[in-house]
C-alpha cells in the first residue's frame, strides 16, 4: 500500500526505496528484507502502470481505445445531449469465449491478439466516428449512435466475428448485444465497470 501511495504522490523509485530503508532502520534497526522491498516495488510499479495506461487513449497491447477513453467519450455524450438525449446512443458489446488459455504470459498475449483482431473486424461494421474500446480480458465495447442501421451493423459484426477462429482453427463462439445507456453519467461508469469485470 505504501508503494502505491508513494507512486501516486509522484515519488521516484529511488525516493520510495530510500524512505523504506530509513523507516525500516529506525523501526527495526536493520535493512528491509527482500520480501518487503519486493512488495513495495510491486505496489509502486502497478500504481505507476495504471496511471500511465489511463493517460493513453489507446490500450498498449491491442491498439483498441482504452476503457478510460471510452469512459471519457461517454461523459462527453452525457454532457452534450443531457440525460434524455443519451437514448440516441448505445453501447454494442461483444465477448469472445475465454478459451482454454491459462494464466501464462504467452496466453495473455494470445488473448490480446484475438481481441485486437476482433476489434479490427468491428471497425469494418462500425467505420464512422464510433469508439471501439477494450473492456477487460475478453470484451470490446463500441459507443455508437442508435439509428435505423444499428441492427444491421450488429448483424454484420456478428457474421465477421463468427469467422474469427482460435489458434486451433475451431470456431470461437461470440456473444454480442446492444446495451442501452443508463440515464446518468455515474450509472454509465458503473455499467462500464460491470462489463469490464464480466
Amino acid at each position: 500500500m505504501a508503494g502505491h501511495d508513494l507512486a501516486l504522490d509522484g515519488a521516484s523509485v529511488q525516493e520510495a526505496l530510500d524512505g523504506l530503508r530509513q523507516t525500516w532502520q529506525q523501526a527495526a534497526g536493520t535493512d528491509p528484507s527482500y520480501d518487503v522491498v519486493s512488495a513495495l516495488m510491486t505496489a509502486w510499479s502497478e500504481a505507476t502502470l495504471g496511471y500511465l495506461n489511463q493517460l493513453s487513449c489507446e490500450d498498449p497491447l491491442t491498439g483498441l481505445s482504452s476503457q478510460a477513453h471510452l469512459r471519457s467519450r461517454l461523459s462527453e455524450v452525457y454532457r452534450l445531449t443531457g440525460p434524455g438525449g443519451v437514448a440516441s446512443h448505445a453501447l454494442v458489446v461483444f465477448a469472445l469465449a475465454p478459451g482454454e488459455a491459462s494464466e501464462d504470459t504467452g496466453d495473455h498475449f494470445t488473448r490480446a491478439m484475438r481481441l485486437a483482431r476482433a476489434g479490427e473486424l468491428s471497425r469494418t461494421a462500425f467505420a464512422r466516428d464510433e469508439t471501439v474500446a477494450r473492456l477487460g480480458i475478453h470484451r470490446v465495447g463500441i459507443l455508437t449512435r442508435r439509428d435505423e442501421h444499428l441492427g444491421r451493423r450488429v448483424q454484420v459484426l456478428r457474421t465477421l466475428l463468427d469467422r474469427l477462429r482460435d489458434p486451433g482453427g475451431e470456431e470461437s463462439p461470440v456473444r454480442i448485444w446492444i446495451e442501452g445507456l443508463p440515464t446518468t453519467d455515474v450509472g454509465a461508469g458503473m455499467l462500464l465497470d460491470d462489463l469490464a469485470r464480466g
